[in-house]
C-alpha cells in the first residue's frame, strides 16, 4: 500500500456562505472546532462544500484560506476535479501552489468518459502536480461513470496517484481495490465506514464528521489499534443518524443539521434548497435520538 495521506477521519467540510460570499470567519471557526476535536483532515471544495456552486476565485480563495489557517497542524486535501481537463489542471496547480498537502479529484461528469478517457484525464492531472492525488469514485454523482479494476491498476502506476475515495456502496468491489492495487482506500460513505476498513480502507472521508468530529475520529482510530468492537459500537450508534443525512441530496441535510446544532453555517446555495416538512422532522428526530440538542 503507498503511504496515505491521512489515517482517520477526514471531514468533507462544509462552506459557509453569508449573502456576499463565503463567510471566512466561520470556516475559520468551523476548522479551529475540527482541530479541536481530532479531525485527521480536511478536505475542502468537495461535494459537502458545495463547490460545484462557487466561482473559480471563491474556489481558489477556500483553498488557500483553509490552507493558511489550518497551518500544517494536519493535511489539507482541497476538491479540484472538473469535467474539464483544463480546469482541473488549474485547480490542481492551484492549489499545490498554494500549499494544499493533497488533491482530491473526481471523475468527470456529463460529458463523462470512456475508460481510456479516465486515465488520460488523470495522466495529465498527474503530470501537472506532484502532491498526492485521490482519485473519487463517485457514479451516483457522475451519470454513473466509475472506474474499472483496470483503470485503476494503470492509474496506480503513477507515482502520485495515492488513494482512491470509494462511494460506489460495493464492498465486493472495494475489496478487489485493495487485493489488486496498491492504492490506499477512504469509505466515501458514512454508512459503510467499518465494512470498508475491514477490507482495507485506512479511514473516511466524511459528512457526519462536520457534526461528530471526535466520534467519527475515534471509531476509525479504534479500528485501526484493532479494537473492533469499540470500533462497531461507535459505528452502529450513529447509523441511524447518518442515514437521516441523507433523506435528501447532501449537503442540504447536513448543512441544515449543523444550523439546527447552532453552528450557524448559513444558507444552501441554489439550486440547493430548504429541506421538506417530513423530511425535516426526520432529522431532528435522529439528532435528538442520539443525544444531540436542537
Amino acid at each position: 500500500m503507498k503511504t496515505p495521506l491521512f489515517t482517520g477521519s477526514g471531514v468533507a467540510i462544509v462552506t459557509p456562505f453569508t449573502d456576499n460570499g463565503i463567510d471566512f470567519d466561520k470556516l475559520g471557526e468551523l476548522i479551529e472546532w475540527h482541530i479541536n476535536n481530532k479531525t485527521d483532515a480536511i478536505i475542502v471544495c468537495g461535494t459537502t462544500g458545495e463547490a460545484s456552486t462557487m466561482m473559480h476565485d471563491e474556489h481558489k480563495s477556500a483553498v488557500k484560506y483553509t490552507v493558511d489557517k489550518v497551518a500544517k497542524r494536519v493535511p489539507v486535501i482541497a476538491g479540484t476535479g472538473s469535467n474539464n481537463t483544463a480546469e482541473a489542471i488549474d485547480l490542481s496547480v492551484h492549489a499545490e501552489s498554494v500549499g494544499a498537502d493533497g488533491l482530491l479529484v473526481v471523475t468527470p461528469y456529463y460529458n463523462k468518459t470512456t475508460q481510456k478517457g479516465l486515465v488520460l484525464h488523470f495522466e495529465q492531472i498527474a503530470e501537472a502536480v506532484t502532491i498526492p492525488i485521490i482519485l473519487y469514485n463517485i457514479p451516483g454523482r457522475t451519470g454513473g461513470l466509475a472506474f474499472s479494476i483496470d483503470t485503476l491498476k494503470k492509474l496506480d502506476k503513477l507515482p502520485n496517484i495515492n488513494a482512491v475515495k470509494e462511494a460506489t456502496g460495493d464492498l465486493a468491489f472495494v475489496a478487489k481495490i485493495a487485493a489488486e492495487t496498491d492504492l490506499v482506500i477512504y469509505s466515501g460513505n458514512d454508512d459503510i465506514i467499518v465494512p470498508v476498513m475491514s477490507v482495507g480502507g485506512m479511514g473516511v472521508i466524511s459528512v457526519v464528521a462536520n457534526i461528530l468530529p471526535a466520534e467519527t475520529h475515534d471509531m476509525c482510530e479504534k479500528f485501526l489499534n484493532d479494537d473492533t468492537v469499540g470500533s462497531r459500537e461507535i459505528f452502529l450508534g450513529m447509523l441511524n443518524l447518518v442515514n437521516s443525512l441523507f433523506v435528501e441530496v447532501n449537503p442540504i441535510p447536513i448543512k441544515t443539521a449543523m444550523n439546527l446544532l447552532g453552528h450557524n453555517v448559513g444558507k444552501l446555495r441554489m439550486p440547493l434548497c430548504d429541506m421538506e416538512d417530513t423530511n425535516l422532522a426526520t432529522l431532528k428526530s435522529a439528532l435528538e435520538q442520539y443525544g444531540l440538542k436542537v
